[in-house]
């Protein structure tokens, strides 16, 4: 390869027995046993056992005695077959070791803050030392995978004939959901670029002027706060297509998430992947993004406690409840009420139906026989029940589902369920306000017939949007887009804005749709978010370089910090405190 390695430390085998080579690494460990010195040289495709003799090379005996764990060091040596009884089947390289003649230390490393093969060691001190992080299996692995999927992803869509072109970052903001980050103009004071939550009219307006299919592996940022699934700044596929149906977006989603499991040696899903309609997955997971590896589901009682004696049954606009596989005791219930309240929920009413048959509850005094049979449980089970709005309701029962989920451990690990959730309301209404707020974003078409709908009875409209989910992650969202100005002004109408307003914030968009604008479509899946679930990771930070922690800090770099007077005059920025 060059002077400081032939092959890489990994890369070593049987077939090299008799060979002089070099090797270069980090040492991963060092043993001294009093005449041999043993040193575990790594690099990033695996371990290799050098063995230094004094009476073989003196010059590099000496050299060893003053290496420790983290020092760079370059090796030569001949390749030879450990002893039978020193054979390490462990590792791709344990049947051979280099007995050295030369050894080089290039860089030395100061006492390290952890050890590297520490699995306990606490996420602020691993992104303050990302560096030695970096060096760890685990994120060696996940990069890796990184690399390889968006590889498969690239192929994939090279593949069906879309183009990747490049977008702008800095913008003009539109209302997608999460606040901008903004950027200040020296040359214009007082005035902002927006950094781009997404390409999405960028996108758009690559289908008005005719490119027909577009991609790229897009940088979005959103001002929003932190939490295992959501950074500061993240990548997605983005997509778009002039013409199409929504099947034919679904069909180019599905074609990417087999080539990106084919890449990564893993059994893909089967397509066509099933569609769940919105209002189905609501009333049976309480959530549009539902985990399907387990079965337990929430089950509709509002009709059946209209007449109920119980009156926070009889009062409430919605009654669902689940039935979970076990009897719980009074303190596991007191708990899970706990847990409910987290979410929302005045309380949560239950019945335990114990191994006999025996239904305990305080409740059960006011519940008919008619009830007390639609709420019908096998032994050893409890009823948890959710009497409160419909949104109240879902989001208690959808959350509560997942948590018994895991306490209860239901969920087999082993299955991938990946789905369509499609038909979507376009419009929810906000529970605070009472406004009428959008299920995506405003540049989805409602289906065809329902554009009356937009003004007149918005809570009616269903829209041509649709979700991809895996065991219960949003990986992205899509949707047909509106593609006729009249519509696209309906619509920010309908949410409260005025004419002059949507002219001052989209006219150019505006503008564009009476140009010739096609029926166009597509979709944005979220790379760390794929990435995370092929690894098995919980928590996005561990499929990124840099990420920020919760507080929206970055640890390494010690950013975001203050700035000078002389910068801020520059902009024309006052800040209204000084800061700490």
């Amino acid at each position: 390869m060059n002077r400081w390695r032939d092959l890489y430390c990994g890369e070593l085998g049987t077939a090299d027995v008799g060979r002089s080579l070099a090797v270069a690494g980090w040492v991963a460990r060092r043993r001294d046993h009093g005449g041999l010195i043993f040193i575990d040289l790594r690099d990033h495709t695996g371990v290799v056992q050098l063995v230094v003799n004094p009476e073989r090379s003196g010059d590099a005996a000496q050299a060893a005695h003053s290496i420790r764990s983290e020092f760079v060091v370059h090796a030569r040596g001949e390749v030879v077959n450990r002893a039978s009884d020193a054979v390490n089947p462990n590792i791709a390289t344990g049947a051979i070791e280099i007995q050295v003649d030369d050894l080089e230390i290039v860089a030395r490393s100061e006492p390290l803050p952890f050890q590297l093969d520490d699995d306990g060691v606490e996420e602020p001190l691993r992104l303050r030392y990302r560096y030695l992080d970096l060096r760890r299996e685990r994120m060696q692995r996940n990069l890796r995978l990184s690399a390889k999927v968006i590889r498969a992803i690239r192929d994939s869509m090279e593949e069906q004939g879309f183009i990747d072109v490049w977008t702008p970052t800095m913008t003009l903001g539109t209302p997608e959901g999460a606040r901008d980050f903004l950027v200040p103009v020296r040359l214009q004071p007082g005035r902002f670029f927006a950094l781009a939550q997404s390409p999405q009219l960028f996108k758009q307006t690559f289908m008005i002027g005719g490119l027909d299919r577009y991609y790229q592996i897009a940088t979005c940022w959103r001002d929003e706060d932190l939490r295992a699934d959501r950074q500061f700044e993240f990548r997605q596929l983005d997509l778009e297509l002039a013409f199409p149906t929504r099947e034919d977006v679904l069909e180019v989603l599905e074609r990417v998430v087999v080539a990106s499991f084919e890449a990564i040696g893993r059994t893909p899903p089967q397509r066509p992947f099933r569609h769940l309609a919105y209002a189905d997955v609501m009333l049976r997971y309480g959530t549009d993004k539902p985990d399907l590896r387990f079965d337990l589901e929430i089950q509709d009682a509002t009709a059946a406690t209209r007449t109920s004696e119980f009156g926070v049954f009889a009062n409430a606009e919605c009654v669902r409840f689940l039935v979970a596989p076990t009897a719980f005791s009074r303190a596991e219930l007191q708990r899970l009420e706990e847990f409910a309240k987290e979410w929302g929920a005045k309380g949560l009413a239950y019945l335990v139906v114990d191994e006999s048959g025996e239904v305990r509850s305080p409740i059960a005094k006011f519940l008919s026989a008619d009830e007390l049979a639609a709420f019908a449980a096998p032994p050893g089970s409890t009823v948890l029940f959710a009497a409160d709005s419909q949104p109240m309701v879902e989001r208690v029962l959808g959350a509560l589902r997942t948590e018994l989920a895991q306490r209860l451990e239901l969920i087999d690990e082993t299955r991938d369920e990946i789905f369509w959730v499609v038909d979507f309301p376009l419009f929810l209404e906000d529970e605070d306000t009472g406004r009428w707020t959008l299920v995506h974003h405003p540049f989805t078409s409602p289906i065809d017939g329902h554009e009356e709908l937009i003004e007149s009875d918005p809570g009616a409209a269903v829209s041509q949007h649709y979700d991809l989910i895996w065991n219960g992650w949003e990986l992205g969202s899509g949707s047909i887009r509106i593609h006729r100005q009249e519509i696209q002004e309906r619509v920010f109408r309908a949410m409260g804005m005025t004419n002059e307003e949507a002219r001052s914030k989209f006219g150019w968009f505006l503008d564009a749709l009476q140009m010739g604008a096609p029926p166009h479509g597509g979709f944005a899946l979220g790379i760390e978010r794929f990435v995370a679930l092929f690894a098995g990771e919980a928590n996005i930070r561990e499929i990124i370089p840099f990420p920020k922690t919760a507080s929206g800090s970055d640890p390494l770099t010690g950013a975001p910090a203050p700035t000078t007077e002389e910068r801020l005059s520059e902009l024309g920025i006052r800040l209204k405190a000084p800061p700490t």
